[in-house]
């Protein structure tokens, strides 16, 4: 009978230490913020960065960025991480890092990439020129809002397409990161274009001040999130073999992310 007991306390002991080393919310009086990096295509076969390590502000203070500065917390990868940023289309994320922090704000974000970083096209593969100035990391200003006892995820937009430029005569490829962050839950707007031989079709969104561009994934579906509310003009350019598109007056409204019909290209 006492073996028996015994046995009980333990296999209780250890159901209470596994509820609690799988408990995934945050820390008593802080916020757990899931770090993404999102939908970031471009007509190449394939992109790829590597990642060292992400580097968070997360205070109220409104002083110039610093290395030293204790307000900011390193997420560091597990040696390098390699990421093809192509596989990151049609709403397809990668998670970066989780971590807690004290309410307040989310201010300020750095990705540190490495020096491998390239690209393929045609079957070729051509090195990314990274200049000097990125070894300290790519700022992206967040400037977010972050409860108590509340998840958050952090989306990551790498843009792509116009992230990589061809430097003049020397034929040297430069990566230059365009990024912006934004809480998932942040509006925007979503869709698909057919039919799928008029990819690579690019989608971009403008009006309000905002210029945003994204590809279609294989099925022709696109999301583009972190937009302000307002109206919006789409225009889908395809392939040279269809006619590109306009569709003009798409509202969009806080905290939703608006669906538009499904558009069907034509042929020339």
């Amino acid at each position: 009978m006492k073996a028996l007991v015994k046995n009980l306390l333990l296999s209780l002991i250890l159901l209470a230490s596994f509820a609690c080393d799988t408990d995934d919310s945050p820390k008593s009086g802080q916020a757990r913020v899931n770090f993404y990096l999102v939908d970031a295509p471009a007509d190449f076969d394939e992109v790829w960065i590597e990642v060292l390590a992400l580097r968070v502000k997360s205070d109220h203070e409104k002083s110039e960025m610093s290395e030293d500065d204790n307000s900011w917390k390193e997420i560091v990868f597990e040696g390098s991480q390699y990421i093809n940023l192509l596989d990151l289309t049609g709403g397809n994320t990668l998670l970066l890092g989780t971590e807690d922090f004290p309410e307040g704000k989310i201010d300020q974000i750095r990705l540190i990439l490495g020096e491998d970083n390239y690209l393929i096209k045609n079957g070729n593969r051509l090195e990314l020129q990274t200049p000097s100035a990125q070894q300290s990391g790519l700022k992206i200003k967040v400037n977010q809002e972050i409860e108590a006892g509340n998840s958050y995820n952090l989306m990551i937009d790498f843009d792509v397409a116009k992230s990589i430029v061809v430097a003049g005569n020397s034929g040297n490829i430069i990566l230059k990161p365009v990024l912006r962050a934004f809480l998932e839950q942040s509006q925007g707007v979503q869709g698909q274009v057919l039919p799928l031989a008029a990819q690579p079709v690019q989608v971009n969104v403008n009006g309000s001040g905002v210029d945003l561009n994204t590809f279609t994934d294989t099925k022709g579906n696109y999301v583009i999130q972190g937009i302000q509310p307002g109206t919006y003009t789409l225009t889908l350019t395809p392939n040279e073999l269809y006619n590109p598109a306009t569709i003009t007056g798409i509202s969009v409204e806080a905290g939703k992310l608006t669906t538009v019909p499904a558009a069907t290209l034509t042929l020339k």
